[in-house]
């Protein structure tokens, strides 16, 4: 199929290029013969064909580009142009040569795209359109026998056309500067032979326009020559860029056998960037638990990347496998990125559980940090608390009940008896509020399913409980889940303005599910708040994850899951 493609394609640029010159052989018969030995006439004749059968050729490789059909455009407006380099060319040839010069300008301005991006491109693309056909007929008109006053303001266009050239002309080769200097190296690299090749063009077109102000001499010839060369190495420079795209898809067949023979895994973003010639290419890859992209590290990707660069995403089936943050330029080239892609893809699969299992020892080492930040600061308070309040009770009995061993009279010494009693009960107390932030003792008391109730009656708002546990759990899950409830009813008092909130806990195979729902405000983040950010060091460090689902306004779900098998 790609081969009958190809041969059709090279069937109708030959028989357009056939037509083109059977055109301009029957519009110039009684001027002179076609196969004149002119080389201005020759040079001229393959600057009409080359553009005509490129554009063809471009049409067809790339449908939606307009580069083709602008430049189909301007090898039939070269068709009045190339009249003129016969002798006694007709008057409506010369009011139509200067078309071309309004595609061109178009071209120039729309490549690589075929498209005019920016309002100052269409603005300027309009003018050398009306300038074309304006200042071309004009010239035309001197020739005509015209009134006076006419002929006074068509010679006055006439004679002010080369300043509208030359104008135009310096404006275009600025934006192509411009544009230049802006772009990246890879934009750079497929753009420079067009743009160099039109830069000569545009250059030489206004130089000739300026010399031949002062009359038919030799460098007038000389740079008519040169501009004609150039035009005609504008599209003969496109096919070479197209035959290149076609020499870069041919990479992806040696980015698969490089990939076979990887020993390095980190060497894949080198890979693909050699095959796409993008060397800042990043890769990303999706974390499901995380719900972002991670490099090879684990750390996550900037999908906002900035100008003249564009994320691509690349997915196994419908589900998300990684991204590609590239060149702009390589949007002009879907295929490649696709293909690279497609051809990387059980490398890519690999990288990113690497990534996401680096992603997670990244995210368990920090919330491992934050945990023990928070078991030496919970050690302090406990140590503090000890010293504070049961050691001074405790020290306070010993001397009391010394009081009491030293006494003789009874009197004195059962008053002092009960103080000691009284002392050891509020020593007992502190023990057991020091030791409910170690274990909480209603666990102990009345289970996870209990406990979860009591938190539910204190606190200021309704809450559902739905507790579907049959089976004992591990007290490592148990505790960690008491917390989680506890924070979550704190966050929700403190934070959502909830009328309602409710609890559920279940087991579901080896896990025990928790989530705390809530009708309040919403727009619980995880970045934001500290609380937050503890129930997940909590949930991780017990081997779980969270998740939380909190539009603005319509409440907050919060959903851990612990192992507990």
């Amino acid at each position: 199929m790609a081969t009958r493609s190809r041969g059709t394609t090279v069937l109708l640029a030959v028989a357009a290029a056939g037509l083109w010159l059977l055109v301009v052989n029957v519009l110039g018969t009684g001027q002179s013969s076609i196969w004149r030995h002119d080389p201005i006439w020759l040079l001229g004749a393959l600057v009409g064909v080359s553009f005509l059968t490129a554009g063809i050729v471009a049409w067809r490789a790339h449908p939606r580009n307009r580069v083709g059909p602008l430049m189909v455009a301007l090898g039939v407006a070269w068709i009045p142009q190339q009249l003129l380099f016969l002798p006694g060319g007709a008057l409506w040839a010369l009011a139509l040569c200067g078309m071309w010069a309004g595609v061109a300008c178009h071209l120039f301005l729309a490549f690589p795209t075929g498209r005019l991006g920016l309002v100052s491109y269409r603005v300027l693309t309009g003018l050398a359109y009306v300038a074309a056909f304006v200042l071309t007929s004009a010239q035309a008109a001197t020739h005509l026998p015209l009134p006076v006053p006419l002929r006074h303001f068509a010679t006055a266009l006439d004679d002010s056309s080369w300043q509208v050239t030359v104008l135009i002309c310096g404006v275009v080769l600025a934006i192509t500067v411009k544009r230049w200097r802006q772009a990246s190296l890879a934009q750079r690299r497929a753009v420079a032979p067009v743009t160099g090749a039109s830069v000569v063009a545009t250059v030489t077109f206004a130089g000739k326009r300026m010399v031949g102000l002062f009359g038919p001499n030799p460098l007038e010839v000389l740079l008519t020559l040169v501009m004609l060369g150039a035009f005609i190495a504008v599209p003969l420079a496109y096919l070479a860029g197209l035959m290149r795209s076609r020499m870069d898809h041919g990479r992806v067949a040696d980015l698969v056998v490089r990939l076979s023979r990887r020993e390095q895994p980190d060497t894949l973003r080198d890979e693909l960037a050699a095959t796409l010639r993008d060397p800042g290419l990043a890769v990303g890859y999706w974390t499901a638990d995380q719900d972002r992209y991670v490099d090879a590290d684990g750390s996550p990707v900037d999908l906002d990347p900035g100008p003249g660069r564009v994320v691509t995403r690349v997915d196994q089936g419908e589900a998300p496998l990684a991204v590609l943050v590239h060149d702009a330029a390589l949007l002009e080239q879907p295929l490649l990125v696709e293909a690279a892609c497609a051809a990387a893809a059980l490398a890519l699969e690999n990288e990113r559980l690497t990534a996401d299992l680096r992603a997670r020892l990244r995210q368990l080492a920090a919330s491992r940090r934050r945990m023990l930040q928070w078991g030496e600061a919970e050690r302090r308070r406990i140590e503090r608390d000890l010293h504070d309040g049961v050691q001074q009770r405790l020290l306070s009995v010993a001397m009391t009940l010394g009081l009491a061993e030293a006494g003789t009279d009874p009197a004195r010494t059962v008053p002092l008896i009960g103080e000691a009693k009284t002392a050891v009960l509020a020593a007992l107390d502190d023990l057991r509020a020091v030791s409910h932030g170690i274990h909480p003792p209603v666990l102990t008391e009345r289970g996870l399913s209990g406990a979860v109730k009591e938190l539910a009656a204190v606190a200021p708002m309704a809450v559902t409980c739905d507790l579907a546990l049959d089976e004992p759990l591990p007290q490592s899950a148990e505790s960690a889940a008491y917390y989680i409830v506890n924070e979550a009813l704190a966050n929700v008092t403190k934070h959502a303005s909830a009328s309602k909130a409710w609890v559920r806990l279940a087991r579901e195979g080896g896990r025990l599910v928790v989530e705390v729902g809530d009708d309040g405000v919403g727009g619980a983040d995880l970045a934001r708040g500290s609380g937050l950010a503890g129930l997940a060091d909590r949930a991780e460090a017990n081997g779980g994850k969270l998740l939380i689902e909190s539009p603005p306004g319509e409440g907050t779900v919060l959903k851990v899951v612990l192992p507990c098998a």
